[in-house]
């Protein structure tokens, strides 16, 4: 009986599988119990073959044709780009969540190959909106809304939380930011953006409810008008040892999405004979389309209750959220998470002859072999 032909090794830089691993946060040794031999294709003795370095990418949040390049990409660090975190804030992000920025910058990567450089978007949002830590958190609001083109009517009118997601993210990807997805299986970590001059994107986390989701879609984007990468956390201890106006930029962040999504004139008409309890918080939410936190915001911010109330709200309705995906099913799940306008960019240029299936399915971090299976999801989906 002939012998089954052992997998080919790669032909790869080993400084590039070094680069992978210690940019996603790993020891050699916490490496080395998911790739006995990484010590080894690190000294050059060896290389991985393809499956490997496709295991390895999914596991250090990477492309996998990164371990392909000559020399170790050009990535900021990301710490760098958080102003309103201190070194010691950004080491206490769980490296669950760290592994999600990581992916993220992975995303800007693509973006910018994907459109050559440009944001294709006829106006980008962060360009034209500045804004100062001392700037009207309502003068803010009004500005972000007249930009967007949505008013409060048709934003009350979407029939669904899901509707109101979709028109959310479709809004921000017209005026230059896309919104990715993942389950970050953490209740504390709503969300996060990462500040590019040409690519500012949003990264929300799955796990929680829609109207919280978009609650974090506003607070990010108000980071992003600051010109700085931001996270949205359950417990925002972080601020109180800022410098003043990184924590003005903090507080007018914390404070946007409900300044926004429930304008001050139309929140006292809806509160008028009701008193700022949960019950109400989930009365208002449902005749606004947003979250219960985002009622309880605006109780805080009035005054109406403790911020010690607010918290422990905030903490029972986000461990009331159990983690789902979409029909529970892979295809749609990642599907909800790259977004129609990006998976829409990846397949045009792949059909435009700009790269192989090998690279498609690395833009849509897909393996190869289940490419045609996604495409016919999509495409039945739409």
């Amino acid at each position: 009986m002939a012998q089954a032909e052992k997998p080919e090794s790669l032909p790869i830089t080993p400084r590039l599988i070094t680069w992978a691993r210690e940019n996603a946060g790993f020891s050699l040794d916490e490496a080395a119990k998911a790739f006995k031999k990484i010590a080894a294709w690190e000294a050059g003795q060896g290389a991985p073959t393809y499956s490997q370095l496709e295991l390895m990418a999914e596991k250090f949040k990477c492309p996998v044709a990164v371990f392909f390049f000559p020399d170790p990409p050009e990535v900021p660090d990301l710490q760098k780009t958080f102003r309103t975190l201190s070194p010691d804030d950004f080491k206490n992000i769980p490296r669950t969540v760290r592994t999600f920025l990581r992916k993220a910058q992975v995303m800007q990567i693509n973006l910018a190959e994907l459109n050559e450089g440009k944001n294709p978007a006829s106006r980008l949002i962060t360009r034209d909106l500045r804004f100062q830590p001392n700037s009207s958190i309502d003068d803010i609001a009004s500005a972000i809304r007249d930009y967007l083109g949505i008013t409060l009517q048709q934003q009350s009118s979407w029939a669904s939380v899901d509707e109101a997601m979709d028109q959310w993210r479709e809004a921000f990807a017209i005026v230059g930011i896309y919104v990715f997805k993942d389950a970050f299986r953490s209740t504390s970590y709503f969300g996060f953006c990462l500040f590019d001059d040409e690519f500012p994107i949003i990264y929300v986390n799955n796990s929680t409810a829609k109207t919280r989701q978009i609650f974090t879609l506003f607070h990010e984007l108000g980071h992003l008008l600051f010109h700085t990468s931001g996270i949205d956390v359950l417990y925002p201890e972080h601020i109180n040892h800022l410098p003043d106006d990184d924590r003005k930029i903090e507080i007018i962040c914390n404070q946007l999405a409900a300044r926004f999504l429930v304008p001050d004139k139309e929140f006292d008409a809806a509160l008028a004979g009701h008193q700022p309890i949960r019950d109400t918080a989930a009365l208002l939410a449902d005749h606004f389309n947003v979250s219960r936190e985002t009622i309880y915001r605006k109780f805080l911010d009035r005054g109406l209750i403790t911020s010690d109330e607010y918290e422990a709200a905030a903490k029972t309705w986000a461990s009331q959220m159990k983690r789902k995906t979409d029909s529970g099913n892979f295809y749609n799940s990642h599907i909800s998470y790259l977004g129609k306008r990006y998976i829409d960019l990846a397949f045009a240029r792949y059909y435009q002859n700009r790269f192989d299936e090998f690279q498609l399915s690395d833009y849509l971090n897909i393996k190869p072999k289940n490419l045609a299976t996604f495409e016919v999801k999509y495409g039945s989906g739409r």
